[in-house]
């Protein structure tokens, strides 16, 4: 069984619930307390022992190419300070992983951004991940070790309220954790169980082959259609992920992900309790 060692990061979308914020700073890249969520998302996952990581982008998004290559004018400012520490955190960025960039031209649905990153991947499982849900956790290292048990594809879950699933890729398990079914965003009484996908996977590489023949009827590209039409061949496992998890697509999810992180820090909470 070959290691799991690249992920796929599809960020291209253009972020318009963080309008006028968004226009010149990608959402991905807003900051939860001090660092860009996708940093914190990168740093996770090469915890976790990834080393290649495909950022899928759109046009004008430059500032993620950027954030994640050397700066080497900055870095000569910090030297020159003598600020070593803030010098060592910003080269650190740069050389968390080996990075490489693809563009995504047409918004043509998640699975089309991943097939964008078709020649960055060798005949390998690879991870999905993306930019906006935020686990604080170790995820990917549970994923991993699930698709190491399973020796098949593992989608990321976790149990959310009722009331939401309609917001949600829902899914039936077996006693096994096998997938039975995969419903895209059910009405509550229609939900096969409270399970969702949260946007986090494990698949293998015939994946793409899937995607590129197989376009929705609205014309887009879906991985869960296509994670639909692996499953009919061979078991997909869900893994219910622990950690708690804020949906940073949306702006009070956001918000509620910089709070909780702020609440980490005993001296900033210590102070948010005062006020």
């Amino acid at each position: 069984m070959t290691k799991i060692r690249t992920a796929i990061l599809p960020v291209a979308g253009f972020g318009t619930r963080f309008l006028p914020a968004s226009k010149a700073v990608p959402k991905e890249l807003l900051p939860i307390v001090d660092r860009p969520l996708l940093q914190i998302i990168v740093e996770e996952i090469v915890a976790a022992g990834i080393e290649k990581i495909v950022l899928v982008v759109s046009e004008g998004k430059e500032a993620i190419r950027n954030h994640f290559s050397s700066s080497p004018a900055l870095e000569e400012k910090l030297a020159k300070k003598g600020d070593a520490k803030l010098l060592a955190e910003i080269q650190k960025i740069s050389q968390l992983a080996e990075f490489s960039f693809v563009t995504q031209h047409e918004m043509l649905g998640d699975g089309h951004a991943i097939l964008q990153a078709r020649e960055q991947i060798s005949d390998e499982n690879f991870l999905v991940i993306f930019g906006d849900d935020l686990i604080f956790g170790e995820p990917t290292k549970q994923l991993i070790t699930a698709f190491e048990s399973k020796n098949s594809a593992i989608v990321g879950l976790q149990k959310v309220p009722l009331s939401d699933v309609h917001k949600f890729g829902i899914v039936a398990l077996d006693q096994h954790s096998a997938i039975q079914k995969f419903v895209e965003k059910p009405a509550p009484l229609d939900a096969p169980s409270e399970l969702a996908i949260v946007g986090k996977y494990v698949v293998p590489h015939k994946i793409f082959d899937i995607l590129a023949q197989n376009p929705g009827a609205s014309g887009e590209i879906r991985l869960i259609d296509a994670l639909t039409i692996l499953q009919k061949t061979e078991p997909i496992f869900g893994e219910i992920l622990a950690g708690q998890r804020f949906d940073c697509g949306q702006k009070e999810g956001w918000l509620a992900a910089n709070i909780f992180a702020l609440r980490q820090d005993a001296e900033i909470a210590k102070i948010l309790e005062e006020n």
